[in-house]
């Protein structure tokens, strides 16, 4: 294969990729490998040169977004700013579950498609719990607030995905603003403040 071709089948496959991701946040994991290739402009031969089975496709969908958790959450732990870190891990999450419902499901909810990132959620579970640990000792969230309350915070987020898409679009976020004006203090500690005891169990932020 000449390196055009080789150029023209990568950009054709991260086509597919990034049109499908789209398409199965909106719509569900369901939809056919026709429609996908419609909305690509392509024909349905040139999606199964890529992905031979549409369980391929799915799994490459879900690995990119499960990648782009896995860079936020690095980010997020390099931020010198432990309560910035926190409140934007948090408001990142509550964007996917208004935006990439499909996803959410597979990820979230019992979908076959998602047992296959169980380990990597724990791993972003953890990560957030670390995340949640560290603005603890900043003082940066309530004294009495728990890694346990703030799991909780994004399962009430992640609950809200199954509304309609225009009023998840509309209801999460304004959820979003009532759980973090309880989870932080409103204005930065120094390292020494008040914490309350922690717990390691809960649910992933991806």
């Amino acid at each position: 294969m000449t390196r055009k071709r080789r150029s023209d089948a990568e950009d054709n496959r991260r086509r597919l990729v990034e049109v499908a991701r789209a398409a199965f946040a909106a719509d569900g994991l369901d939809l056919p490998v026709r429609e996908i290739a419609r909305r690509a402009d392509m024909g349905a031969a040139t999606v199964y040169r890529h992905f031979p089975s549409r369980d391929d496709l799915v799994a490459a969908v879900l690995a990119e977004r499960v990648a782009r958790c896995e860079e936020d959450m690095r980010a997020a732990l390099a931020d010198p700013d432990p309560r910035r870190a926190l409140r934007g891990a948090i408001l990142r999450f509550a964007e996917r579950q208004a935006h990439d419902r499909g996803l959410n499901d597979a990820l979230l909810g019992s979908h076959a498609a998602g047992a296959a990132f169980a380990e990597l959620r724990r791993a972003h579970a953890a990560a957030f719990a670390r995340l949640v640990e560290r603005a603890r000792h900043d003082g940066a969230v309530r004294h009495q607030v728990s890694v346990e309350d703030a799991r909780t915070a994004l399962r009430a987020i992640a609950s809200l995905r199954a509304l309609p898409a225009p009023s998840a679009s509309s209801v999460i976020p304004r959820l979003t603003r009532v759980l973090l004006n309880g989870l932080l203090n409103e204005e930065e500690a120094g390292p020494g403040a008040p914490t309350g005891p922690g717990h390691a169990e809960g649910g992933s932020p991806g």
